[in-house]
Order: structure tokens, then sequence, then C-alpha cells
């Protein structure tokens, strides 16, 4: 018995082995096949007002008297009768640290434009305490597609719109913000470690090759030198008179010098500073616009794999706690 019983638990190890190699081969090629072929999505277009408009109903059926309720219908069909002339289309970015939602806003803005007329509006709810360079600024570009089509762009801040995430929300004909929203923070910074002490303590040789005097100009692994931190440096100050001339561009009111020093600051005194230009919620914003403009949601939600879905949860907790660190000591 005891033979059998050993030879079981054998057996089980064994099956759980060779299950862990499958799962993980079937995610490398889950994986490959992903990104060989190319992604689609949907494009969900929500009525907005509609949903705003069942909500008041199911509130006035409990509230009123029938001879009130019959009164308030009455009214209700009068207004239906008038028709909206404009629209307001209703977006959302939920920005990571390279941006990637980039694709989706890409979508959304090329269906909006595609019906849009001049007299229509287009929300951004947007969120994001920045990231690299290279993935926000195309984010804001997508943005900028707007403006270029005379499409009136409102960017409303509820939470934070900083470093990156202000360079995406400067595109905005209006800026609005909530009070204790984060926003800001229009400077560079990059840092990394250096373990060159390490390896040659313990005996470790580090070689690079490169070809071009500043191909690379500081290292992980290697040691560097003056030379190459004021080269690196001087990138970094490049990078950010870019960021301020952008900035300035869009917001010619702005005192440049006053607000590019890498801070941030509360909703009501980016107002101040002209970095906003009203404070208000964006759920204040559109039922505000009910009123004049019919309301929808627009909204490309990409369609993801198993493999896909494991590796972006996986993302999606480490963006998460970056975000954390990124709010409470600036690290971008």
């Amino acid at each position: 018995m005891e033979f059998l019983y050993e030879y079981g638990l054998f057996l089980a190890k064994i099956a759980t082995l060779v299950l862990a190699i499958a799962l993980v081969v079937g995610l490398i090629a889950g994986a490959a096949v992903a990104k060989s072929r190319p992604k689609k999505g949907q494009l969900q277009f929500t009525d907005l007002s509609k949903r705003y408009q069942l909500m008041i109903e199911d509130l006035q059926q409990q509230m009123l008297s029938k001879k009130q309720l019959k009164q308030w219908y009455k009214a209700q069909r009068v207004a239906k009768n008038e028709p909206k002339a404009s629209k307001l289309y209703v977006i959302e970015f939920n920005g990571s640290m390279d941006a990637r939602e980039t694709e989706s806003l890409r979508e959304e803005i090329t269906a909006i434009l595609a019906i849009a007329t001049k007299q229509d509006e287009v929300l951004l709810r947007l969120e994001s305490g920045g990231g690299v360079v290279h993935g926000y600024g195309l984010a804001a570009s997508q943005l900028d597609r707007l403006r270029k089509h005379e499409v009136k762009l409102t960017i409303a801040i509820d939470k934070i719109a900083a470093s990156g995430g202000y360079m995406m929300a400067c595109i905005g004909n209006t800026i609005l913000s909530a009070p204790f929203a984060i926003v800001g923070s229009i400077g560079v910074i990059a840092q990394l470690p250096n373990f060159n002490k390490l390896l040659k303590k313990n005996n470790v040789d580090f070689e690079q090759f490169t070809a071009g005097e500043f191909k690379r100009t500081v290292t992980v692994f290697g040691e560097n030198t003056d030379k190459g931190r004021q080269k690196f440096q001087q990138e970094l100050e490049d990078t950010h008179y870019l960021f301020k001339q952008f900035v300035q561009q869009h917001r010619p009111k702005l005192d440049i010098d006053a607000v590019a020093t890498g801070e941030h600051w509360f909703g009501h005194q980016a107002l101040d500073l002209n970095l906003v230009d009203s404070i208000q919620t964006s759920d204040d914003y559109i039922v505000s616009q009910m009123t004049e403009k019919q309301v929808f949601g627009v909204r490309y939600q990409l369609r993801k794999g198993i493999a896909e879905k494991v590796g972006m949860g996986t993302a999606s907790v480490m963006s998460h706690w970056w975000q954390k660190l990124a709010q409470h000591y600036w690290i971008r």
C-alpha cells in the first residue's frame, strides 16, 4: 500500500509539472499568435441622454402623484419634439505609463470625425499621471486632429492630469478641473540605478560597444562619465524646452516660466495660474449640456485573447502601483 501511495504521489507531481509546462507554452504561443494577427475591437456608442432621461423618469414615478406625473409626461413630450441641433461625444482616457490607451483613442477620434459637424463637441474625461514622452506625444497629436477639424474639444480633469497628462489636456479649447484634481507637473525626469561598483566588487567585467560618441550616454552596468552625464542632462533640458513650447503654443496666455517648474497644483490653484479654465466636474458638465445637446458615450474596446488578458492583468497591476508612486513621489 505504501508503494502505491508513493507511486500515486509521483504521478501527481509529474502531471502537475506537465500541466504547468503546457500552460506556459500555451500562453507564449497564444501571445505570439495574437501579436502576429491584426487586433480587432468593437466601437460602442451609448446614448447617455436617453439613459439620463430614463433615470429621471424612474425617480419621478416614485415621487410624483398620478396627476403630477401626467403633467410631467406632457411637458416631456413637448420637450422631445424640440430637435437638438448638436451632439456631445464623451470619450475617456485613463492613461498608463506607456500610453497604450492611445490605440483606442485613435479609433474613437476617427469614428467621431467621420460623423461630427462643427456644431458638435467632444468631451474627454482625462486621468493620467504621465509617462513616456513619445507615447503621450502621440496621444496629444490624436486630440489635435479634433482641433484641426474645428470640432470643439473640452478636457475634464476629475482626478489627475500631470506631466504627459497635462500635455494632452492643454490641447483642449477648454479645460475643466475638479477642485482637488492634480494639474501641472510640466517637467521631465529620468532616473536609473547603476550597478558598476557592484560588478567590480565581484570581479565581473561589463563591455559595451557603440558607434557614435553619444550613442549611449549613461548606462545601468557600465561606468558613467561626467561627459556622458552632461550630455544626458542636456537631452532632458531639450525635451523640457520642447514640452514648454508645446504647452505655450496651446495656452498662449499662460506664464510658462512660472508653471514649467515640475510642480503640480490642485484645481483652484491651477485656475489662478491659468492652467485650467473652470472648476467643474465632468458629471456636472455632461448634465448641463443635455438640455442643448444629444450626448453619446463613445468607446473602442479591443478584444483580447487569454494570453493577452493574463499579460495585461499583470501589467495593469504594475501600472496601478507605478501611478500610486508617481502621485506620491512624482518620479516621472
